[in-house]
């Protein structure tokens, strides 16, 4: 499968109004473009989705050549971390399986090392190790089915209690004390291919760009004279929730109920799965951080996952664990939670949206 191809005309429906909702529109977002420096943007499609790098103010060649160059390392990352199709990251889940030990590039130790302090970090609800509990749910899959595994499986899955502390380094080889840990880097994947991104372009002289990676979006430098300004994704209807200003490397992740899911008897099953219940999050839409610096890409992937988790009444304090003090939680009514200072940057779309400021 080709991880990284442009999105055709006869796109789902589905695909176009998440990429609506991820940005605003074009015309929003490069306004006034065509009198001030020129624009690059392309649109693909990687890690099961959609993905659009803008350029802004450079020479078209030099813009398409840059990224081409974030293309290839999308598609290149793809082949790497790929959790349930032939990758370097699947033959290694194999090896834990069987008991064994595998050597990994350098690269993988050093992703599975980050994600291990993360996940320890969040205490455990930032949990990669538990890929068999997103296999039993069917969502390691390209396409899935709206069917309940059976508790008891899940049960079980839950008691083989795997954790990223169960991974074993020595050099450049990688085991488990626990075989029932198979790694599943799908909320760490995107946040870590903003960087490479952002480092790319900066290494081909590339200044001011806007990274997109299905929800988790990327600034660098401006939009001309003022910063970048993008959309939070409304988890229940096309078009944003609310919009803001994304300044030089700040980065903004989404979790949310609203794009791998399945529904049975009418209740929504969403990918985002507790690993201390082994079922997926109830109560949630979503959730939006806001994140900065050298890791901001990752960060923004990783940590907005145990707010999800954590539900109405642990979010605010996961954000604290984690050191966040920009978030909101939507929660299952569409009422919008948020701290303080992500208040002060947001401008919701309807004045009419539940707000409750949480300090």
């Amino acid at each position: 499968m080709t991880a990284v191809r442009s999105i055709p005309a006869t796109a789902s429906r589905a695909a176009k109004l998440l990429l609506a909702g991820l940005l605003l529109p074009a015309a929003l977002v490069l306004g006034g473009c065509s009198k001030e420096a020129p624009s690059y943007q392309e649109q693909g499609y990687v890690f099961g989705t959609l993905v659009e790098v803008t350029v802004y103010g450079e020479p078209d060649a030099q813009a398409r050549q840059a990224v081409a160059a974030v293309m290839q390392e999308f598609q290149r990352l793809h082949n790497m971390l790929h959790a349930w199709k032939p990758s370097e990251l699947s033959a290694l889940n194999t090896a834990f399986a069987q008991g064994q030990r595998k050597q990994v590039s350098p690269e993988m130790v050093a992703i599975l090392s980050d994600a291990k302090q993360l996940s320890d970090r969040s205490g455990g609800l930032f949990n990669p190790a538990i890929g068999r509990l997103i296999h039993a749910w069917g969502f390691q899959a390209d396409t899935f089915k709206a069917v309940l595994p059976d508790p008891k499986k899940i049960a079980a899955l839950v008691r083989e209690n795997p954790r990223m502390d169960d991974l074993v380094f020595s050099g450049d080889e990688i085991g488990s004390r626990n075989k029932a840990v198979q790694i599943d880097l799908g909320g760490y994947a995107k946040g870590y291919a903003l960087d490479r991104a952002a480092a790319i372009l900066k290494r081909m002289g590339v200044h001011d760009a806007l990274i997109n990676i299905g929800g988790n979006i990327l600034a660098m430098g401006t939009h001309g004279d003022r910063p970048w300004r993008v959309g939070i994704q409304h988890p229940r209807k096309p078009g944003p929730l609310a919009t803001l200003d994304l300044h030089d490397g700040e980065a903004i992740g989404t979790s949310g109920d609203y794009q791998r899911f399945f529904e049975v008897g009418g209740k929504r099953y969403c990918h985002l799965i507790d690993p201390r219940t082994g079922w997926p999050v109830q109560g949630v839409e979503a959730v939006t951080i806001i994140t900065r610096g050298a890791r901001a890409g990752v960060l923004s992937d990783a940590d907005s996952k145990p707010l999800f988790i954590s539900g109405v009444r642990g979010w605010r304090q996961a954000a604290r664990t984690v050191g966040l003090d920009e978030a909101l939680l939507v929660d299952g009514d569409g009422h919008v939670h948020l701290t303080p200072d992500m208040r002060k940057k947001l401008q919701f779309t309807d004045k009419n949206t539940v707000t409750e400021v949480e300090p």
